[in-house]
Protein backbone atom coordinates (compact mmCIF):
# COMPACT_ATOMS: atom_id res chain seq x y z
CA UNK A 1 0.00 0.00 0.00
CA UNK A 2 1.42 3.36 -0.94
CA UNK A 3 1.49 6.09 1.52
CA UNK A 4 -0.34 9.45 0.99
CA UNK A 5 2.00 12.73 0.09
CA UNK A 6 0.26 14.26 2.84
CA UNK A 7 1.05 11.56 6.05
CA UNK A 8 4.64 12.26 5.40
CA UNK A 9 4.86 15.14 8.22
CA UNK A 10 2.77 13.39 10.20
CA UNK A 11 5.06 10.39 10.49
CA UNK A 12 8.46 12.40 10.52
CA UNK A 13 6.17 14.49 13.98
CA UNK A 14 5.40 11.36 15.73
CA UNK A 15 9.17 9.61 15.10
CA UNK A 16 10.69 13.29 15.97
CA UNK A 17 8.73 13.11 19.22
CA UNK A 18 10.19 9.44 20.42
CA UNK A 19 12.83 9.12 22.70
CA UNK A 20 16.14 8.49 20.79
CA UNK A 21 17.24 4.78 21.46
CA UNK A 22 19.93 3.64 23.05
CA UNK A 23 21.79 2.72 26.65
CA UNK A 24 19.33 3.72 29.04
CA UNK A 25 20.01 5.74 32.39
CA UNK A 26 18.83 3.43 34.61
CA UNK A 27 19.87 4.57 38.24
CA UNK A 28 21.16 7.42 40.06
CA UNK A 29 24.36 9.14 38.07
CA UNK A 30 23.63 6.80 35.69
CA UNK A 31 23.78 2.41 34.72
CA UNK A 32 27.46 2.36 36.60
CA UNK A 33 26.53 4.64 39.33
CA UNK A 34 29.74 6.75 38.43
CA UNK A 35 28.25 9.88 37.15
CA UNK A 36 29.80 8.87 33.51
CA UNK A 37 27.71 8.64 30.22
CA UNK A 38 29.60 6.91 26.74
CA UNK A 39 27.92 9.72 24.97
CA UNK A 40 29.48 12.97 23.25
CA UNK A 41 27.81 16.41 24.30
CA UNK A 42 28.92 19.23 21.59
CA UNK A 43 31.18 21.88 22.17
CA UNK A 44 28.90 24.20 20.06
CA UNK A 45 25.91 25.29 21.27
CA UNK A 46 23.36 27.60 19.46
CA UNK A 47 23.36 30.92 20.79
CA UNK A 48 19.16 30.21 21.62
CA UNK A 49 20.39 27.40 24.09
CA UNK A 50 19.53 23.37 23.58
CA UNK A 51 16.90 22.82 21.66
CA UNK A 52 13.81 22.04 24.07
CA UNK A 53 11.89 19.34 23.10
CA UNK A 54 9.55 19.02 26.21
CA UNK A 55 9.19 21.32 29.15
CA UNK A 56 6.61 20.28 32.12
CA UNK A 57 5.33 21.06 36.02
CA UNK A 58 6.96 18.94 38.79
CA UNK A 59 6.34 19.99 42.47
CA UNK A 60 8.84 19.42 45.05
CA UNK A 61 11.97 17.41 44.69
CA UNK A 62 15.54 17.34 44.23
CA UNK A 63 14.88 13.31 42.83
CA UNK A 64 17.13 13.12 39.57
CA UNK A 65 15.82 11.17 36.21
CA UNK A 66 16.44 7.80 35.24
CA UNK A 67 15.58 6.04 32.00
CA UNK A 68 13.67 2.84 30.40
CA UNK A 69 11.55 1.24 28.48
CA UNK A 70 10.61 4.72 26.96
CA UNK A 71 10.09 6.56 30.16
CA UNK A 72 11.44 8.69 32.63
CA UNK A 73 11.24 8.63 36.49
CA UNK A 74 11.75 10.65 39.20
CA UNK A 75 10.25 11.47 42.66
CA UNK A 76 7.73 14.56 43.55
CA UNK A 77 5.64 15.68 45.94
CA UNK A 78 1.85 15.50 45.70
CA UNK A 79 -1.13 16.00 48.08
CA UNK A 80 -3.27 12.86 48.46
CA UNK A 81 -6.07 12.75 50.68
CA UNK A 82 -5.47 15.64 52.55
CA UNK A 83 -1.43 15.62 53.57
CA UNK A 84 1.53 15.71 51.14
CA UNK A 85 3.12 12.49 50.00
CA UNK A 86 6.41 11.32 48.55
CA UNK A 87 5.17 10.04 44.81
CA UNK A 88 7.44 7.73 42.27
CA UNK A 89 6.04 9.33 38.53
CA UNK A 90 6.59 8.18 35.26
CA UNK A 91 6.54 10.37 31.94
CA UNK A 92 6.42 9.91 28.71
CA UNK A 93 10.29 10.07 27.82
CA UNK A 94 9.91 11.61 24.36
CA UNK A 95 6.68 13.96 25.15
CA UNK A 96 7.06 14.49 28.99
CA UNK A 97 3.23 13.52 29.45
CA UNK A 98 2.88 11.72 33.11
CA UNK A 99 2.00 8.23 32.59
CA UNK A 100 1.23 6.97 36.07
CA UNK A 101 2.16 8.05 39.49
CA UNK A 102 2.73 5.70 42.25
CA UNK A 103 2.61 6.93 46.36
CA UNK A 104 5.12 5.67 48.39
CA UNK A 105 4.43 7.32 51.31
CA UNK A 106 4.57 10.73 53.96
CA UNK A 107 6.34 13.74 52.64
CA UNK A 108 6.93 15.13 56.26
CA UNK A 109 10.47 16.98 56.96
CA UNK A 110 10.39 17.46 60.33
CA UNK A 111 14.23 18.17 60.38
CA UNK A 112 15.53 18.34 57.27
CA UNK A 113 14.41 21.85 56.04
CA UNK A 114 11.69 22.84 58.35
CA UNK A 115 14.13 23.92 60.64
CA UNK A 116 14.61 26.79 58.78
CA UNK A 117 18.03 25.46 56.51
CA UNK A 118 19.06 27.85 54.40
CA UNK A 119 17.72 27.34 51.32
CA UNK A 120 15.78 24.97 52.13
CA UNK A 121 12.79 26.49 53.70
CA UNK A 122 9.67 23.30 54.05
CA UNK A 123 12.48 20.08 53.29
CA UNK A 124 11.69 20.77 49.59
CA UNK A 125 10.42 17.37 48.86
CA UNK A 126 12.01 13.75 48.30
CA UNK A 127 15.54 13.45 47.89
CA UNK A 128 16.28 9.31 46.40
CA UNK A 129 16.14 9.04 42.91
CA UNK A 130 14.24 5.62 42.01
CA UNK A 131 16.36 2.81 39.63
CA UNK A 132 14.88 1.19 36.91
CA UNK A 133 15.52 -2.51 35.79
CA UNK A 134 14.08 -4.96 33.76
CA UNK A 135 10.43 -3.88 33.38
CA UNK A 136 10.32 -2.39 36.72
CA UNK A 137 10.96 0.51 38.85
CA UNK A 138 12.07 0.67 42.29
CA UNK A 139 11.83 3.64 44.56
CA UNK A 140 13.21 4.26 48.79
CA UNK A 141 11.08 7.11 50.20
CA UNK A 142 13.02 9.35 53.17
CA UNK A 143 11.51 7.38 56.03
CA UNK A 144 13.04 4.02 54.58
CA UNK A 145 9.59 2.53 52.47
CA UNK A 146 11.38 0.38 49.71
CA UNK A 147 8.62 -0.19 46.58
CA UNK A 148 9.36 -2.31 43.43
CA UNK A 149 6.56 -1.34 40.65
CA UNK A 150 5.79 -2.47 37.39
CA UNK A 151 7.16 0.46 34.93
CA UNK A 152 4.09 -0.20 32.27
CA UNK A 153 1.37 0.66 35.18
CA UNK A 154 2.59 1.62 38.67
CA UNK A 155 0.91 -1.32 40.13
CA UNK A 156 2.54 -2.63 43.37
CA UNK A 157 4.98 -5.85 42.53
CA UNK A 158 6.46 -6.19 46.10
CA UNK A 159 7.07 -3.46 49.02
CA UNK A 160 9.27 -3.53 52.29
CA UNK A 161 9.05 -1.07 55.42
CA UNK A 162 12.55 -0.95 56.76
CA UNK A 163 10.96 1.19 60.37
CA UNK A 164 8.64 -2.22 60.84
CA UNK A 165 10.43 -4.91 59.15
CA UNK A 166 13.68 -4.69 59.79
CA UNK A 167 14.22 -1.97 63.02
CA UNK A 168 14.94 1.16 60.96
CA UNK A 169 17.05 4.07 62.33
CA UNK A 170 16.88 7.15 60.29
CA UNK A 171 18.42 10.12 60.67
CA UNK A 172 17.52 13.35 61.57
CA UNK A 173 17.09 14.47 58.39
CA UNK A 174 15.44 11.62 56.80
CA UNK A 175 17.09 9.35 53.80
CA UNK A 176 18.33 10.73 50.32
CA UNK A 177 19.64 7.53 49.25
CA UNK A 178 18.76 5.29 46.10
CA UNK A 179 17.87 2.21 45.89
CA UNK A 180 21.18 0.47 44.39
CA UNK A 181 20.38 -2.56 41.85
CA UNK A 182 23.59 -4.86 40.67
CA UNK A 183 22.78 -8.50 39.25
CA UNK A 184 19.55 -9.60 41.26
CA UNK A 185 19.72 -7.67 44.20
CA UNK A 186 18.81 -4.51 45.21
CA UNK A 187 20.91 -2.83 48.12
CA UNK A 188 20.29 -0.32 50.79
CA UNK A 189 21.07 0.65 54.45
CA UNK A 190 19.07 2.26 56.81
CA UNK A 191 18.32 -1.57 59.23
CA UNK A 192 18.72 -1.73 62.38
CA UNK A 193 21.47 -3.54 65.04
CA UNK A 194 22.55 -6.60 63.04
CA UNK A 195 20.63 -5.73 59.93
CA UNK A 196 21.60 -2.05 58.78
CA UNK A 197 23.05 -3.07 55.54
CA UNK A 198 20.73 -5.58 53.53
CA UNK A 199 20.47 -7.35 50.04
CA UNK A 200 16.92 -7.58 48.58
CA UNK A 201 16.02 -10.26 45.96
CA UNK A 202 15.01 -7.75 42.96
CA UNK A 203 12.29 -9.96 41.79
CA UNK A 204 9.88 -10.76 44.86
CA UNK A 205 11.66 -8.48 47.85
CA UNK A 206 12.69 -11.30 50.26
CA UNK A 207 16.07 -10.82 51.96
CA UNK A 208 18.76 -12.64 50.53
CA UNK A 209 21.12 -11.14 52.75
CA UNK A 210 21.36 -8.56 55.99
CA UNK A 211 24.01 -7.49 58.58
CA UNK A 212 26.26 -5.44 60.33
CA UNK A 213 25.51 -2.44 62.90
CA UNK A 214 26.06 0.41 61.20
CA UNK A 215 24.20 3.46 61.21
CA UNK A 216 23.14 5.05 58.37
CA UNK A 217 23.90 8.17 56.07
CA UNK A 218 22.12 9.68 53.05
CA UNK A 219 24.68 7.98 50.87
CA UNK A 220 23.53 5.50 47.89
CA UNK A 221 26.11 2.71 48.06
CA UNK A 222 27.91 2.06 44.65
CA UNK A 223 28.80 -1.27 43.04
CA UNK A 224 32.30 -1.19 41.69
CA UNK A 225 35.34 -4.39 40.75
CA UNK A 226 37.65 -3.45 42.84
CA UNK A 227 40.81 -5.70 42.48
CA UNK A 228 39.51 -8.11 39.89
CA UNK A 229 36.43 -8.15 42.61
CA UNK A 230 33.05 -7.13 42.52
CA UNK A 231 31.89 -4.74 45.49
CA UNK A 232 29.00 -2.96 47.00
CA UNK A 233 30.53 -0.17 48.59
CA UNK A 234 28.29 1.42 51.38
CA UNK A 235 28.98 5.13 53.31
CA UNK A 236 27.74 4.67 56.78
CA UNK A 237 28.28 6.91 59.69
CA UNK A 238 31.44 4.58 60.83
CA UNK A 239 32.95 5.02 57.44
CA UNK A 240 33.31 3.03 54.42
CA UNK A 241 32.51 -0.63 54.22
CA UNK A 242 32.31 -2.92 51.34
CA UNK A 243 30.53 -6.29 51.27
CA UNK A 244 30.46 -9.12 48.63
CA UNK A 245 27.29 -8.75 47.03
CA UNK A 246 25.74 -11.84 47.07
CA UNK A 247 26.22 -12.56 50.96
CA UNK A 248 26.90 -8.82 52.38
CA UNK A 249 30.49 -10.20 54.37
CA UNK A 250 32.74 -7.61 54.63
CA UNK A 251 35.39 -7.13 52.49
CA UNK A 252 37.48 -4.30 54.01
CA UNK A 253 36.53 -1.22 56.40
CA UNK A 254 37.93 2.57 56.00
CA UNK A 255 37.22 4.13 58.95
CA UNK A 256 35.82 8.36 58.39
CA UNK A 257 33.44 10.04 61.10
CA UNK A 258 30.27 10.62 59.50
CA UNK A 259 28.52 10.26 62.83
CA UNK A 260 25.91 13.34 61.94
CA UNK A 261 24.70 11.19 59.26
CA UNK A 262 24.48 13.88 56.75
CA UNK A 263 26.78 12.23 54.65
CA UNK A 264 25.18 12.52 51.66
CA UNK A 265 27.61 11.66 48.78
CA UNK A 266 28.19 8.41 46.94
CA UNK A 267 31.62 6.87 47.41
CA UNK A 268 33.84 7.38 44.78
CA UNK A 269 35.90 4.23 43.02
CA UNK A 270 38.54 5.01 40.43
CA UNK A 271 40.42 1.77 40.09
CA UNK A 272 41.99 1.18 43.91
CA UNK A 273 41.60 4.48 45.37
CA UNK A 274 38.16 5.20 46.73
CA UNK A 275 37.03 8.46 48.01
CA UNK A 276 34.40 9.91 50.46
CA UNK A 277 33.32 13.17 52.31
CA UNK A 278 31.18 14.95 54.67
CA UNK A 279 30.69 18.47 55.36
CA UNK A 280 29.73 20.17 58.65
CA UNK A 281 33.81 20.44 59.56
CA UNK A 282 34.49 17.34 58.94
CA UNK A 283 36.25 16.71 55.33
CA UNK A 284 37.56 14.54 53.10
CA UNK A 285 39.31 11.13 52.42
CA UNK A 286 41.14 8.75 50.19
CA UNK A 287 41.98 5.44 50.95
CA UNK A 288 44.10 3.16 48.59
CA UNK A 289 42.82 -0.88 48.58
CA UNK A 290 44.74 -3.42 48.85
CA UNK A 291 45.02 -7.07 48.50
CA UNK A 292 47.31 -10.13 50.31
CA UNK A 293 45.90 -13.86 49.34
CA UNK A 294 42.29 -13.64 50.52
CA UNK A 295 42.58 -10.23 52.92
CA UNK A 296 41.60 -6.73 51.82
CA UNK A 297 43.42 -3.61 53.63
CA UNK A 298 41.98 0.26 53.31
CA UNK A 299 45.36 2.47 53.74
CA UNK A 300 44.76 6.43 53.81
CA UNK A 301 46.29 8.46 51.24
CA UNK A 302 45.23 11.69 52.27
CA UNK A 303 42.19 13.68 54.99
CA UNK A 304 41.75 17.18 54.08
CA UNK A 305 39.66 18.35 57.52
CA UNK A 306 37.21 21.24 56.84
CA UNK A 307 34.37 22.29 54.73
CA UNK A 308 36.51 24.29 52.10
CA UNK A 309 37.47 20.73 49.98
CA UNK A 310 34.27 18.70 51.32
CA UNK A 311 31.22 17.39 49.39
CA UNK A 312 28.36 18.11 50.81
CA UNK A 313 25.70 16.08 48.17
CA UNK A 314 27.28 16.78 45.06
CA UNK A 315 29.24 13.52 44.12
CA UNK A 316 32.46 14.05 42.43
CA UNK A 317 33.18 12.26 39.11
CA UNK A 318 36.46 11.13 38.87
CA UNK A 319 38.76 11.30 35.41
CA UNK A 320 42.60 10.76 34.97
CA UNK A 321 43.25 10.94 38.28
CA UNK A 322 41.04 13.81 39.56
CA UNK A 323 38.21 14.80 40.88
CA UNK A 324 35.32 17.25 39.38
CA UNK A 325 33.00 18.19 41.76
CA UNK A 326 31.37 21.30 43.69
CA UNK A 327 32.91 21.84 47.04
CA UNK A 328 31.95 23.64 50.17
CA UNK A 329 28.79 23.53 52.81
CA UNK A 330 25.69 25.03 52.30
CA UNK A 331 27.22 27.64 49.60
CA UNK A 332 24.03 28.45 47.44
CA UNK A 333 24.53 29.98 44.23
CA UNK A 334 28.22 30.24 44.83
CA UNK A 335 29.75 26.88 45.77
CA UNK A 336 32.77 25.74 43.55
CA UNK A 337 33.43 23.44 40.86
CA UNK A 338 37.01 22.12 41.41
CA UNK A 339 39.50 19.60 40.12
CA UNK A 340 41.57 17.82 43.19
CA UNK A 341 44.14 15.52 42.65
CA UNK A 342 42.76 12.23 43.64
CA UNK A 343 46.06 10.57 44.98
CA UNK A 344 47.06 13.63 47.17
CA UNK A 345 44.14 15.69 47.67
CA UNK A 346 45.73 18.57 46.20
CA UNK A 347 43.60 21.49 44.72
CA UNK A 348 44.37 22.04 40.93
CA UNK A 349 41.89 24.96 40.11
CA UNK A 350 38.45 26.29 41.70
CA UNK A 351 35.87 27.99 39.89
CA UNK A 352 32.91 29.94 42.13
CA UNK A 353 29.46 30.35 41.29
CA UNK A 354 28.06 27.31 40.84
CA UNK A 355 26.08 25.88 44.29
CA UNK A 356 25.07 22.36 45.01
CA UNK A 357 23.94 20.80 41.64
CA UNK A 358 25.39 17.80 40.11
CA UNK A 359 28.19 17.02 37.69
CA UNK A 360 28.11 14.56 35.09
CA UNK A 361 31.19 13.60 32.55
CA UNK A 362 30.51 12.49 29.01
CA UNK A 363 32.24 11.10 26.02
CA UNK A 364 35.69 13.46 25.10
CA UNK A 365 37.10 14.25 28.61
CA UNK A 366 34.15 17.17 28.90
CA UNK A 367 32.07 17.69 32.44
CA UNK A 368 28.26 18.31 31.97
CA UNK A 369 27.48 20.27 34.82
CA UNK A 370 23.93 21.68 36.37
CA UNK A 371 24.00 24.37 38.71
CA UNK A 372 21.68 24.85 41.82
CA UNK A 373 20.33 28.03 39.49
CA UNK A 374 19.35 25.59 36.68
CA UNK A 375 22.14 26.61 34.45
CA UNK A 376 23.73 23.87 32.34
CA UNK A 377 27.55 24.15 32.14
CA UNK A 378 29.71 22.48 29.75
CA UNK A 379 33.47 22.67 31.19
CA UNK A 380 36.40 20.56 30.11
CA UNK A 381 38.08 18.02 32.39
CA UNK A 382 41.65 19.06 32.35
CA UNK A 383 43.74 19.74 35.90
CA UNK A 384 45.53 22.69 34.27
CA UNK A 385 42.73 25.30 34.14
CA UNK A 386 38.89 25.62 34.88
CA UNK A 387 38.04 25.79 30.59
CA UNK A 388 34.07 26.72 29.79
CA UNK A 389 32.68 25.64 26.83
CA UNK A 390 29.35 26.48 26.38
CA UNK A 391 26.15 27.45 28.80
CA UNK A 392 22.49 27.54 28.74
CA UNK A 393 19.61 28.48 31.61
CA UNK A 394 17.92 25.29 31.50
CA UNK A 395 15.91 25.27 35.04
CA UNK A 396 13.54 27.71 37.13
CA UNK A 397 13.79 26.82 40.89
CA UNK A 398 16.89 25.07 42.78
CA UNK A 399 18.26 21.96 40.80
CA UNK A 400 20.18 20.36 43.87
CA UNK A 401 20.73 16.58 41.64
CA UNK A 402 22.43 15.49 38.44
CA UNK A 403 21.08 15.19 34.76
CA UNK A 404 20.05 11.90 33.03
CA UNK A 405 21.54 11.30 29.74
CA UNK A 406 20.00 9.42 26.68
CA UNK A 407 21.28 8.93 23.33
CA UNK A 408 21.97 12.48 22.62
CA UNK A 409 18.97 13.89 24.96
CA UNK A 410 19.70 15.51 27.90
CA UNK A 411 17.21 15.19 31.24
CA UNK A 412 17.26 17.82 33.98
CA UNK A 413 14.67 18.45 36.46
CA UNK A 414 14.71 21.28 39.86
CA UNK A 415 11.55 21.93 42.36
CA UNK A 416 9.57 23.01 39.97
CA UNK A 417 10.05 21.26 36.48
CA UNK A 418 11.64 19.34 34.49
CA UNK A 419 13.00 19.65 31.19
CA UNK A 420 14.45 17.54 27.87
CA UNK A 421 17.01 18.87 25.87
CA UNK A 422 18.93 17.69 22.32
CA UNK A 423 22.09 17.50 22.41
CA UNK A 424 22.50 14.95 19.33
CA UNK A 425 23.12 17.71 16.67
CA UNK A 426 23.51 20.80 17.77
Amino acid sequence: MKMKNFALPVVLAVLASLPARGADWTQYRGPNHDGTSPEKIPVKWPESGLRQIWRTPLNKGFSSFVLGGGKAYTLVTREIEGGDQEVCVALEAGSGKELWAAPLGIAKYDQGGDSGAPGNDGGDGPRSTPTYDQGKVYAYSSRLALKCVNAEDGKEVWSCDLMKDHAGRNIRWESAASPLIDGDLVFVEGGGPGESLLGFDKKDGHVVWKGEDDKMTQSTPVAATILGERQVVFFTQQGLVSVAPKTGAVLWRFPFNASRGAAAISPVVSGDIVYCSMSYNVGSAACKITKTNDAYAATKLWMAPGNKESSHWATPVAFNGCLYGIYGQALFGTAPLKCIDLATGAEKWSKEGFGPGGVTLVEGGNLLVLSDAGDLVLVKAAPEAYTELARNHVLAGKCWNSVAINNGRIYARSTKEGVSLDASSN
